[in-house]
């Protein structure tokens, strides 16, 4: 470590420096390292493409989130326009050959129950309305942050496009611009999911899941670890979620009313398990499996997910948010063009069989 000391004011500035433990010219890096311009404008093309894609996907995702509110309220308001007609016309129709003190109640009446439907708005939907749109304003900021590092990296990735082609055969200016085009590539797949971190598989093991009792051979589509190291499978097509020990034995099933197509923990004795147009909960108990409530979707439920109190539902086209009541709190995002699709969208991947969340 080298310091430098420097009269400032009436103050001293003192400036340390990290000492290099080799210097290399750039004159003798151009003959040990290629540069390889020609493939790195290909890849830098390429990335080009790709950040440019994502960001219309990200955009396009915004806008869905916004329809899907917006078309939120306007059924929860014809809801209650709805209500209010229907009660008047009830009204109306009760009043008819009254009079008198009679038809004095009834107005009052009336006026009190519209109130009590017009305030039941107010307090229950109004409130639930202003939720969603909360969650639609935090998801739009942090998808939007995303748009712009795509914007900031779309365009230094076309500066950087336009000199490769551009730099001629000077080897030094070669070297340079290789590294700083590397650096933001790096930066690119880093943005787009391909960052090239992987992990490492330390050990496999096989395990046999299938019991006397199964029909069918077993398909596990689902599986579930919990903190005590139980684990528990979804068998799709034997309608069954098994629960094996520490030493990955089936010591208990329970047989589900459709095919099981993911699980997901809830709490470390209870888990969620996604089946065609349901969500089961299940707990887990000394070894046992025993069935909780159920909540009934309007939609498919390929695979499921929990973070932080809520659960992420994919239908196969769609993702929605739920809260654990099953009340929707919103469509994240759609995607009718294909089922089954794998979508990257900077914060979050969504895969209708596998689901990270890492926005939200």
């Amino acid at each position: 470590m080298i310091s430098l000391t420097i009269p400032w004011n009436k103050h001293v500035l003192i400036v340390y420096f990290s000492q290099c433990r080799k210097v290399t010219q750039i004159s003798e890096l151009t003959n040990s390292q290629p540069t390889g311009l020609e493939r790195l404008s290909v890849e830098l093309e390429t990335v080009l493409g790709e950040i440019k894609t994502l960001q219309i996907s990200q955009e396009a995702s915004i806008q869905s989130l916004q329809r899907t509110y917006k078309e939120h309220r306007e059924v929860m308001i014809e809801q209650m326009c709805g209500n209010l007609n229907t009660y008047i016309d009830e009204c109306d129709n009760n009043s008819v050959g009254t009079s008198g003190v009679n038809e004095q109640y009834l107005k009052e009446e009336m006026c009190r129950n519209v109130v009590s439907i017009v305030n039941e708005f107010n307090n229950i939907t109004a409130k639930e309305l202003n939720e969603m749109k909360d969650e639609v304003i935090s998801i739009k900021g942090s998808v939007t942050s995303s748009i712009h590092k795509c914007t900031s990296l779309h365009y230094d990735l076309s500066q950087f496009h336009e000199i490769v082609q551009n730099i001629g055969d000077n080897k030094e200016l070669c070297l340079i611009a290789s590294i700083k085009c590397k650096h933001i590539i790096q930066q690119a797949l880093t943005l787009l999911g391909k960052s090239g971190k992987a992990f490492n598989v330390q050990r496999k093991s096989v395990h046999n899941v299938r019991i006397p009792s199964d029909s069918h051979s077993c398909n596990i589509t689902g599986i579930c670890a919990l903190p005590d190291g139980q684990v528990l499978v979804a068998d799709n097509d034997n309608k069954r979620v098994k629960l094996l020990n520490q030493h990955y034995q089936v010591v208990s099933h329970w047989d589900v009313t459709a095919k099981p197509l993911g699980i997901c923990q809830i709490t470390p004795s209870e888990v969620a398990v996604a089946m065609n147009v349901e969500v089961q909960f299940i707990t887990v108990s000394q070894s046992q499996l025993a069935k909780g409530r159920k909540l009934k979707l309007q939609h498919p439920c390929d695979c499921i997910a929990h973070h932080q109190g809520d659960l992420f539902i994919a239908s196969g086209t769609a993702l929605y948010k739920y809260t654990l009541n099953g009340k929707l709190v919103c469509k994240l995002y759609e995607n009718k063009s294909d089922n089954y699709r794998g979508k990257n969208h900077g914060g979050f991947i969504l895969i209708t069989f596998v689901l990270c969340t890492g926005v939200f």
